[in-house]
């Protein structure tokens, strides 16, 4: 493993774990700040110095164009919503785009039934989908890579994720849209956020949910990770709400009372341990720096690391079953299986 994100994993300082309902989460804390100086998309977008639209009029669903006028570098998460445009996208990897320049991103589309101009700019929405879709996303994008064919996801299987999510937590969308679920649910997810502190210091969350390793996202610069940590929590909220609405329909693990259980120190640390144990590829990032993407038992994850700093890394615990993916080939690129359109029990 690059021995910047091992020893960020390993000599990372745990704060207090605070919980609230079946989600424990844990602050990471680091003194270092590493890499170039940027800021996020939504302080980009509202300073005026940052534009996203699509390739061309015509549009490419896989990726889009980003502008950045500015004089620092501007900070792209993976799994971070674009909302607007044609369709609405996620990227599909962390991006440090460097500043003055211009480059095509790659992302996939989470509003499946539209494809017309709703605004000729991209807004942030403020979501970032949820752990089990990153996870798999984080999959899918290692196997392209590893197979020389880019920073690909597999877009049925998002459209599938997205489908099953708006219908397990019931929630009618007429474009098949993630948003439309985050927005339905912004009572309840806001409640997740009002109980979870922001500390001083703080650049990064552990989280647990249903009592078992949920995953990681650590940002090297304190201000940068203060302005995404609303979206962060929601993100892993939607994972805690959607486990709790399956275990209603017995279609969970475990019970109740497991579910409510509040991890200690020991597990954290036990998670970071893992994770610094995890096999490595290197590859060179669409922006600034490199993207390593790791795996290993129970583990996977991806950082970017830039002058030999780390400037973003997420790591995810898997389930026994392979996390939440029921047990299919993780091996077979998605050009080569069957979709699976999913369906709504009734």
């Amino acid at each position: 493993m690059d021995k910047s994100v091992e020893t960020c994993l390993l000599e990372m300082e745990l704060g207090a774990g605070q919980s609230f309902e079946n989600m424990t989460v844990f602050e990471l804390l680091r003194s270092v700040n590493g890499g170039p100086e940027y800021i996020t998309l939504r302080e980009a977008l509202e300073k005026g110095v940052f534009t996203v639209t699509e390739v061309s009029e015509g549009g490419s669903v896989p990726e889009l164009a980003v502008a950045n006028k500015g004089e620092a570098g501007v900070l792209l998460l993976d799994g971070e919503e674009l909302r607007g445009a044609k369709q609405n996208r996620v990227l599909n990897t962390t991006i440090l785009v460097g500043p003055k320049s211009t480059i095509n991103v790659p992302v996939s589309c989470v509003e499946q039934g539209r494809w017309s101009y709703e605004t000729r700019l991209f807004q942030e929405s403020g979501n970032v989908m949820h752990r089990e879709m990153r996870l798999l996303n984080v999959r899918r994008v290692s196997e392209s890579l590893k197979s020389k064919l880019g920073f690909r996801s597999d877009q049925g299987e998002i459209w599938d994720k997205v489908g099953e999510l708006a219908c397990e937590m019931r929630v009618p969308t007429r474009t098949g849209a993630m948003r439309d679920v985050y927005e339905a649910k912004g009572a309840d997810l806001d409640g997740y956020v009002r109980s979870f502190r922001l500390a001083g210091g703080q650049k990064g969350v552990l989280v647990f949910v249903d009592g078992r390793p949920a995953g990681l996202d650590f940002v090297s610069r304190e201000a940068a990770f203060a302005a995404l940590f609303p979206k962060l929590v929601k993100s892993y909220a939607m994972e805690a709400m959607l486990l709790a609405e399956r275990r209603k329909k017995g279609r969970g693990k475990g019970d109740a009372a497991k579910a409510l259980a509040k991890p200690g120190p020991d597990e954290a640390r036990a998670f970071l341990k893992s994770s610094a144990g995890c096999e490595e590829r290197k590859y060179e990032s669409v922006g600034l720096g490199w993207s390593y993407r790791y795996s290993g038992p129970g583990v996977v994850g991806s950082a970017l690391a830039c002058d030999e700093k780390v400037v973003h890394m997420a790591f995810f615990g898997l389930d026994e079953d392979g996390g939440g993916v029921a047990g299919e080939d993780l091996g077979t690129m998605a050009g080569s299986r069957a979709r699976r359109g999913f369906r709504c029990a009734t």
